[in-house]
């Protein structure tokens, strides 16, 4: 791990090194202090201290008080911004997510920071780091001050609520789907009795916005260890709570010369663990709910008919509303709901790409984002039957395909059909894609040879009329 050159780390440093010359306490605080002792780069560095709110702002020259309530001010220097939150306990929760009320606590030393330590989430994320020390020495492990054993946590890797889990779990609910993605992320197992306090207050979730679960649903699916997620919120009765739709895969059995890994879920299972880290939101979510409408859609084989198999008939269809209603219940915003919807939608139509007459698989491959299709197909075909030829062949057309070559400036136009006498009606947009096909296709090299292509297949404009 690097830090010598990091702008996010010389900054953080900075301010805590100014806050402890006006008299206060400072240290990194979280899950920067976690990752550094993971041998991680840590995407950002929060400073916990002393000093109120209203010093904080008077000791540096751009402040923002994004959390002022508890405690939190964003200290902006060039294009970095630090995190500094003041030591502090916290009151109840009624909403489940947030304290009604936090108390700062000012006292000198460690009192304060071992006090701040109690009301965190999880051991490893409980640890503080004195960067004086540390810049001293360069000996990160004298520099770590843990009051609540993150450090054997880290080392035994396992994730532990601190103090009870179902008093950490009662304050804030989402506390319980980042356990499970902690656990993902950095291959950790959940302790017993922090596990069964997940399991006790599962159902508690429904009373966290659709916003929050829905953006941690999105980390867990893009940060790596997707799957090790899905299984230990499965495990937990999280995810029946959150997507009981995907919990409806579990025992959906598929044809097994398509599918020789087996059920639905294992598929699934399958393809999440092979999105990359740091993958699109749309294509994590595309991957994940792909097969959503095959529970629904299940046939089983009619031993009547030879050769009958599993079939799904409709799932696509099915999983599309499905997947409009999820997204609706989750408020994904109106673009990403189109992709991803787009991505379900569209799946299936691999299988006939070789077949697809030019301009059928022009427009498929003009798709927004097409490199998200292709990365499913391909996710789709190596965590079943793994044959790539429909892939490889899709790559390469579109590939070879330049953006003016799948969807050129149009030949013939609603005005050009105007302009040629026909009136403006249910059929313009058959006559449209008539020329639009023919064009794709190499047929016509100009509007009057599109006009003649509409002649011929729709009667001319003065029949029309009549």
């Amino acid at each position: 791990m690097q830090l010598i050159d990091n702008p996010q780390y010389a900054a953080a440093a900075a301010v805590a090194a100014k806050l402890r010359a006006h008299g206060h306490t400072a240290y990194f605080a979280g899950g920067c202090v976690r990752d550094m002792l993971l041998d991680r780069t840590p995407k950002d560095f929060d400073v916990a201290t002393s000093a109120t709110p209203d010093i904080v702002t008077r000791l540096f020259e751009k402040t923002f008080a994004v959390g002022a309530h508890f405690g939190v001010v964003l200290v902006v220097e060039g294009e970095v911004r630090t995190e500094v939150a003041t030591f502090r306990n916290d009151g109840a929760y009624t909403d489940g997510r947030h304290p009604d009320a936090v108390h700062f606590s000012t006292a000198p030393g460690l009192e304060a920071a071992r006090e701040d330590a109690q009301r965190r989430d999880f051991t490893i994320n409980g640890m503080f780091l004195d960067t004086e020390i540390f810049a001293q020495t360069g000996d990160l492990a004298a520099a770590v001050i843990d009051f609540t054993g993150g450090r054997d946590d880290l080392a035994s890797g396992t994730i532990r609520a601190i103090g009870d889990p179902m008093l950490r779990f009662t304050e804030d609910k989402l506390r319980m789907l980042r356990a499970a993605r902690f656990a993902a992320r950095f291959g950790f197992t959940i302790e017993p009795a922090t596990m069964n306090a997940m399991r006790a207050l599962a159902t508690d979730l429904n009373q966290v916005s659709a916003e929050r679960i829905r953006d941690e649903l999105t980390m867990m699916l893009t940060e790596g260890g997707a799957r090790r997620a899905f299984e230990w919120m499965d495990a937990t009765g999280l995810l029946n709570v959150v997507l009981p739709e995907v919990v409806r895969l579990h025992g959906v059995d598929q044809p097994p010369q398509y599918h020789p890994e087996g059920d639905v879920w294992t598929h699934t299972m399958l393809m999440i663990e092979g999105l990359p880290a740091d993958c699109g939101v749309t294509l994590a979510w595309g991957v994940l709910l792909h097969d959503i409408g095959k529970p629904a859609t299940f046939r089983r084989p009619n031993p009547a008919v030879p050769g009958d198999r599993i079939r799904f008939n409709g799932h696509v269809e099915t999983g599309v509303a499905i997947v409009q209603a999820l997204c609706r219940r989750l408020r994904f915003s109106i673009a990403e709901t189109e992709q991803i919807v787009a991505l379900v939608a569209n799946h299936m139509r691999f299988g006939s790409v070789r077949e697809m007459k030019l301009s059928t698989l022009k427009r498929f491959l003009r798709l927004p984002q097409f490199e998200e299709h292709l990365a499913l197909h391909r996710l789709d075909c190596i965590s079943s039957h793994r044959h790539l030829e429909l892939y490889d062949f899709a790559r390469g057309q579109f590939e070879a395909m330049p953006a003016e070559v799948v969807q050129p400036a149009l030949l013939v136009t609603g005005r050009d059909l105007i302009a040629a006498g026909y009136k403006p009606g249910a059929r313009f947009k058959e006559m449209l894609a008539a020329a639009e096909d023919a064009q794709l296709e190499g047929r016509i090299h100009s509007t009057e040879e599109g006009l003649q292509i509409i002649t011929e297949q729709f009667g001319s404009a003065q029949k029309q009329s009549a």
